[in-house]
């Protein structure tokens, strides 16, 4: 038997968390913030690793419990809204932030609270969120209407084989984001490593601007926007070093400037951003992506006298990021054609070159692999969770 009840029934929410900052005569707490809740359903002791004051008041109000649900309330997307983490253990001397709120229930039971946190993440639930959200340019939810969201509630039994099963693909999921990562680790220590090649027997330092040649991207006006037409590639199209074509855009316009259209082996990069991390970030376009256009806060680099891989592999080593980004405490906005042509790179034989790109495309391929495992493991988990968390 499956009974709907109201968040509000069950427990309650607080948003009076506190903020990002050390206080003169205030206690040093960890924070628990919003990327934790973010990035993670389940949360322990060694996630929140934030230091931050409170006064004796936060934080006897804002404790981090066993059993505690947290949620994010607000962002820029609606899609952001509602996702959840479950506190495992209690955190002691820690605080939630106030960008995050916490619901926790009226008579603590750590099954039930598993399985609210996987039914934050059900159509059902996004469907009242998307239905209650307000906001212009940022969008929310209240704590009442938070309340207000209802749940199916089956029996305890039937609410403990959900949360096994989902544990289960949650697991599998941690674990490939972890090898994902850890992969990614060793592909920046062999990619720094095999391109130190400054100084070495065979190499000479030049210019990006004497091995390739950098392109403007296409300007288009809202009006030349359609639903079919040439895809314009922008900075949404590159995740995590490739292209992404979950976020297009289409222009119809009679004349498309020919040093705008991308080419196979073409570097895509992201010249200007309003987030200013995302300056520099690049994909390599295959015969797959060959035509498309880019846009005007984009630019290619086209090799014309080096291995255009190594060239791409370049371009992300730290040694070069640093000449055009300086301190990483203070990145630059955009990078411009006097930049390019005073960024040096080490240039070795061809065949060193080939040699290098066919190691680093090696930990690239194992990466690409395990992603594409990530992405169905994910949909295997969305599948199951709507199906058992659909009482109809």
């Amino acid at each position: 038997m499956v009974e709907w009840k109201e968040l509000g029934q069950l427990g309650k929410f607080e948003n009076i968390g506190t903020d990002k900052k050390i206080t003169e005569g205030e206690k040093l707490v960890t924070l628990l913030n919003y990327v934790d809740v973010y990035h993670h359903k389940y949360i322990d002791s060694s996630i929140p690793q934030m230091q931050v004051s409170a006064s004796d008041k936060k934080i006897e109000s804002c404790t981090v419990e066993e059993g505690d649900i947290f949620v994010t309330p607000s962002s820029e997307t609606v899609d952001d809204i509602g996702h959840s983490s479950v506190i495992t253990e209690t955190i002691s001397n820690a605080v939630y932030s106030y960008h995050i709120m916490r619901f926790r229930l009226f008579e603590k039971n750590m099954l039930l609270s598993y399985y609210i946190n996987y039914a934050f993440d059900t159509e059902n639930v996004k469907r009242q969120i998307l239905k209650k959200a307000q906001g212009l340019t940022r969008f929310g939810l209240s704590k009442d209407k938070f309340a207000s969201i209802s749940l199916p509630i089956p029996s305890l039994q039937e609410q403990e084989r959900i949360v096994a099963i989902l544990d289960t693909f949650t697991a599998s999921i941690d674990n490939l984001k972890e090898q994902i990562a850890q992969r990614r680790k060793q592909y920046e220590h062999y990619r720094d490593k095999l391109l130190d090649l400054e100084g070495k027997e065979g190499v000479v330092m030049k210019f990006i601007s004497d091995v390739a040649t950098n392109f403007t991207g296409l300007t288009y006006k809202p009006s030349d926007v359609r639903e079919t037409g040439l895809l314009v590639l922008r900075s949404s199209n590159i995740v995590n070093d490739h292209l992404s074509f979950d976020d297009n855009v289409y222009v119809q316009m009679e004349q498309v400037p020919e040093r705008a259209i991308a080419k196979e082996n073409d570097i895509l990069i992201c010249v200007r951003n309003g987030s200013k991390r995302l300056v520099g970030k690049c994909a390599f376009i295959t015969h797959k992506a060959n035509g498309m256009a880019f846009g005007a806060f984009m630019t290619v680099l086209r090799a014309n006298s080096i291995n255009s891989k190594f060239l791409y592999h370049v371009w992300k080593s730290s040694k070069v990021r640093l000449q055009y980004k300086g301190e990483e405490s203070m990145p630059i906005a955009q990078i411009t054609n006097k930049d390019f042509n005073k960024i040096s790179i080490p240039i070795p034989s061809l065949d060193e070159q080939q040699h290098i790109v066919s190691i680093l495309d090696t930990f690239e391929a194992s990466i690409t692999n395990l992603e594409a495992q990530l992405r169905e493991r994910e949909k295997q988990y969305e599948y199951y969770r709507n199906k058992l968390l659909t009482f109809e």
